[in-house]
């Protein structure tokens, strides 16, 4: 690699910021939206969203560069990864996700993460997740967006785990319900308790009555880590919880759900987690440090570190794979019949 080529990589990751912003930018404006009806030029696209021509082309300049919106001629259309992921009630949309949760409420927090690595932060720089959800507003904000970030994860769950044969769920920190009403839906004897904060059941309930499983999906409300368990559980289900809490409550979190299993009972945890060697994915170790910034004890999660923590827990069959390509992971642990 020559000097101007690494030049050129440094720039990229330097200026990364930018293309963020582009892409919060466009959510917020409809670009993809707009598209996904068909190619449109600058002035098209600008008489049906809030910007003028000028700045329609200079973000639409900007969404080809990141090789999420293509050009022809005068027309711009989107790009597959685009279509399939940032279009409005597509399929695998979670456009909300990273306009409203990591555009709106995380981003802004990413300028304290060199003090937060440093320990340096000032006292209310950070809030726990139990302070920040007693706000309404905010606990809305984050669970709709984590709702609709999660269905796509919980679709792969579906293919990747067979639940049929499991009768209680329990879905530690489980949000509005985005796994618990996907699981539920493929597998008519399963019924789940979710355990999260008051604000957030009040949305959750929503999400269930619309999905018609009232009947199959209870709430606890309350802190998760403080929270009581129902027993006796088949499957425990810990979704990004790993990742949002102070590393040095895993291990009890972990004990905690050996002992809330049934016997043949399987944990399961999804989270950012990087290889044993921290060589990568990429993806998966930003995403651990963008969380530093408002949880700056959270543990960088790696393969080996989980592997052994959950056999040391008691777990057996330990297996831990790919979930979201290059950026989260699926371990599996059975508690001995």
């Amino acid at each position: 690699m020559t000097v101007l080529e690494t030049a050129d990589q440094v720039s990229e990751i330097a200026f990364g910021f930018m293309g963020s912003k582009a892409l919060f930018a466009a959510l917020e404006v409809g670009v993809f939206t707009e598209l996904s009806k068909g190619p449109a030029t600058a002035a098209e696209l600008a008489s049906r969203t809030p910007v003028d021509t000028d700045r329609a082309e200079t973000l639409l300049t900007a969404l080809v560069g990141l090789g999420l919106v293509t050009r022809k001629g005068e027309t711009y259309a989107n790009a597959p990864a685009a279509e399939a992921f940032l279009v409005k009630g597509a399929k695998y949309d979670f456009g909300d996700y990273l306009r409203l949760q990591v555009g709106r409420q995380m981003y802004g927090l990413l300028d304290q993460i060199d003090r937060a690595l440093m320990d340096t932060l000032p006292e209310g720089a950070t809030a726990s997740y139990a302070d920040w959800f007693s706000d309404p507003e905010q606990a809305k904000l984050y669970s709709e967006s984590q709702h609709a970030g999660s269905l796509g994860p919980a679709r792969q769950l579906i293919r990747k785990v067979d639940l049929s044969g499991a009768r209680r769920m329990l879905d530690v920190g489980g949000g509005t319900g985005a796994f618990a009403i996907t699981l539920c839906g493929a597998n008519p004897s399963l019924s789940a308790t979710i355990v999260d904060f008051p604000n957030v059941a009040v949305l959750g309930r929503k999400h269930v009555a619309d999905a018609g499983l009232s009947d199959r999906i209870a709430y606890i409300e309350g802190n998760a880590l403080e929270a009581d368990w129902p027993g006796n559980q088949d499957v425990i289900l810990m979704s990004y919880l790993f990742s949002g809490v102070p590393g040095d409550v895993h291990t009890g979190l972990l004990r905690r759900a050996y002992e809330t299993l049934a016997p043949g009972g399987r944990l399961l945890i999804h989270d950012f987690v990087v290889e044993a060697d921290r060589s990568g994915p990429k993806l998966a170790a930003l995403w651990q440090l963008q969380h530093t910034a408002f949880t700056p004890k959270a543990r960088s999660l790696d393969t080996g570190w989980l592997t052994g923590a959950l056999a040391k827990a008691g777990f057996e069959a330990v297996e831990i794979g790919e979930m979201i390509p290059e950026m989260t992971m699926l371990a599996v642990g059975c508690k001995a019949v």
